[in-house]
């Protein structure tokens, strides 16, 4: 098993959004996802439930639809943002909107998604933590694995506005939720830094508000 020569702050603060320096030409090896997985369900969950499901999507036809999702999900979300905001200014924002626009037009060329689902009859009324709570932190744990690794990753909800349609598409239980979907490809060069990040006097608050 290979690994990046990353202490643990390093990892924690280099595991980034990566969507142009993807590299959509090399494949993955299904072990290196697996190893990924294995660190993934060492995450905790409620009541030890353990009620993930991980989806690991490389049928390029299947990748392709779901890609058609997201890629229409995307463009409502900009449009919506467009609307409200105005055209952006902000030039990390901007950067941001570039990066999400080229994953949108390419993501069907990722060579693996990864889909972390959990069982859930129906969702709770009311704040819905401790459901989430139980596969969240394992998808992050995936994330990290995989960035150890010279994998890049970026957590993408977009597409759960066709939840059904790809839960359709890939045979998903009614009983199973998608949280989040994870394309996986190897990074072009692995010398990611820590991103900006608000003052943490903005948003931090002791004892009260």
């Amino acid at each position: 098993m290979y690994t990046l020569d990353l202490n643990p702050d390093e990892l924690l603060t280099t595991t980034r959004a990566v969507r142009k320096r993807l590299d959509l030409e090399r494949p993955v090896a299904p072990e290196l996802i697996r190893e990924c997985l294995e660190i993934a369900t060492q995450a905790p969950s409620g009541s030890n439930g353990q009620r993930w499901h991980w989806l690991v999507v490389t049928d390029p036809e299947k990748r392709a639809k779901i890609a058609e999702y997201y890629r229409e999900s995307l463009h409502a979300y900009f449009a919506a943002n467009e609307a409200a905001r105005g055209p952006e200014t902000d030039p990390v924002q901007q950067r941001v909107r570039d990066s999400s626009a080229y994953l949108g037009d390419n993501l069907g060329k990722v060579p693996v998604f990864v889909i972390a689902c959990i069982t859930a009859p129906s969702l709770p009324s009311g704040n819905q933590a401790g459901l989430w709570g139980s596969i969240l932190p394992a998808a992050w744990n995936f994330m990290l694995a995989a960035r150890a690794r010279g994998l890049g990753t970026t957590w993408t909800t977009l597409h759960l506005k066709y939840e059904r349609e790809v839960a359709e598409l890939l045979g998903v239980p009614d009983e199973v939720r998608q949280g989040v979907l994870i394309p996986v490809a190897h990074t072009i060069g692995t010398d990611f830094k820590p991103g900006p990040r608000r003052d943490l006097d903005n948003v931090v608050h002791y004892d009260k508000w």
